[in-house]
């Protein structure tokens, strides 16, 4: 008879994971922590001394592979003191930059033991026992038959109080400047039953607030129970049912994929937060077209009406590439337009960095970088003003704030606003996991400092007040 090893007969081992990237890579992170636990492996703190150290890379932020293999130069001392002690660090790299140069990785850094695709990480216990019988590194990057989200166990690591769950991978949009089609694949929607499970467990987890996840998140349309196929906003209003599920967000979005039903459910659902990440990327029909994005810049500014219009206090974040290659001063001034005709409460923007393998990557008129830089400049002034506006309109305002824990000084709590902000202010202890009425008092750089309902302005317990209800 045969025995099946478990956590509680295997000698302890440390697992140190270093992630990059997006939010979908912090939760590939954890599942992968959770294929690893069955052998034995719990998290370490640090690198040193580690059985098994696994970076987690991002291959959308500029200089992606050299931050890489400098890591990798600084592990390699730490993976030869393990050595010298008698034991053995296993140095594993994963997620995108795995995938579009696996070979190169095993070149530069041939100590690499495992190098593995973000579609294969379910794999991992086979490719740990294949990586410590072979001298020489290990390549898993091909896109397997199987979902690996299929052959994953039940997640067992608690996010918190706030929590990712990827419901759908790949993209088939081909966006000129972007290496996720090749990285990722093409789009994957997980079942809606396995979503919803995994949602009931992160809340018994403790999770007050899940995001969903995704390359082009609403362009889910899994499988539903009974046959057929659901919507996002369908999806969205089953989550919404779950008892103890306080708060739904959703990114990364398309706005070719933001149909009617879609944009109607952020007035209907309470859980949906009014904060929405919508990238359009730039303001000139010329440019959305060189880079493939199959939408004018007009359709982006009637979408934002819609969705306001569906939810009057909704914000929306956005993403900005400055530089595009061919793209000219009137393209950029289009740009600045549409900034101001729509409004943003926050968004992320760069200058255009060339990917290899990417259609952009050898177009013609590339923009030179000072030109960049300096269109870039011009876009996060306007950016910074709008979010300074915005967040400086919420003082004096009441509104829910989320409790994720504690802030930095003592008898300090931190949370998050229903638009994403970080908030902080004076509060007792155990509030983590509630969500509590507050006033906004000050207004930061990048978060509100608040006043929470039956305090005093020194966090000691006050006369209830009636406070004007955020717009």
């Amino acid at each position: 008879m045969t025995t099946t090893a478990s956590p509680k007969n295997l000698a302890p081992k440390r697992l140190f994971i270093r992630t990059w990237g997006c939010q979908m890579n912090v939760y590939d992170s954890a599942r992968m922590a959770d294929v690893l636990a069955p052998l034995g492996y719990a998290p370490a703190e640090t690198p040193e001394g580690a059985d098994m150290v696994l970076l987690n890379t991002c291959h959308i932020r500029e200089k992606a592979s050299e931050k890489l293999f400098s890591e990798l130069g600084r592990l390699r001392h730490a993976k030869l003191a393990k050595e010298a002690e008698g034991g053995r660090m296993i140095l594993a790299v994963a997620g995108c930059v795995a995938q579009a140069e696996g070979a190169e990785i095993i070149a530069r850094a041939p100590y690499v033991d495992l190098v593995l695709g973000p579609q294969t990480y379910h794999r991992l216990p086979e490719m740990v026992a294949r990586a410590t019988r072979a001298v020489g590194g290990v390549i898993e990057t091909d896109f397997p038959p199987e979902q690996k989200f299929d052959h994953l166990p039940d997640s067992r690591t608690p996010q918190g109080v706030s929590a990712f769950l990827t419901i759908q991978e790949g993209c088939d949009k081909f966006c000129s400047f972007c290496v996720v089609p090749y990285t990722r694949g093409a789009e994957y929607s997980r079942t809606a039953a396995t979503v919803i499970a995994e949602a009931r467990r992160l809340v018994a987890q403790g999770a007050r607030e899940i995001s969903l996840l995704g390359q082009n998140v609403n362009a889910w349309h899994g499988a539903a129970p009974g046959g057929g196929s659901w919507t996002l906003a369908r999806l969205l209003r089953e989550l919404a049912e779950i008892e103890g599920l306080a708060r739904l967000r959703y990114t990364t979005s398309h706005p070719r994929d933001m149909d009617d039903e879609l944009i109607a459910v952020h007035g209907e659902i309470p859980q949906l937060m009014p904060f929405l990440h919508l990238p359009v990327q730039s303001g000139s029909d010329r440019m959305l077209a060189a880079m493939n994005r199959g939408h004018k810049a007009d359709d982006y500014r009637r979408i934002a009406e819609r969705l306001r219009a569906a939810r009057p206090d909704l914000a929306l974040s956005s993403d900005f590439i400055a530089g595009h290659p061919g793209e000219s001063e009137a393209d950029h001034q289009a740009t600045l337009r549409l900034i101001e005709d729509v409004g943003f409460a926050f968004a992320f923007s760069f200058t255009y960095s060339a990917r290899p393998g990417t259609p952009a990557a050898g177009a013609p008129l590339q923009v030179p970088q000072a030109e960049r830089d300096r269109r870039l400049q011009e876009i996060q002034a306007l950016l910074r003003a709008q979010q300074d506006a915005f967040n400086l309109a919420c003082v004096g305002q009441r509104m829910e704030v989320l409790v994720t824990g504690t802030g930095r000084r003592p008898g300090q709590i931190a949370g998050r606003s229903p638009w994403l902000q970080p908030v902080h202010g004076e509060g007792p202890p155990g509030l983590e996991g509630q969500i509590v009425p507050a006033v906004v008092i000050a207004s930061m750089t990048n978060s509100l400092s608040v006043r929470l309902e039956g305090q005093d302005a020194y966090g000691s317990p006050a006369a209830p007040r009636q406070e004007k209800a955020a717009a």
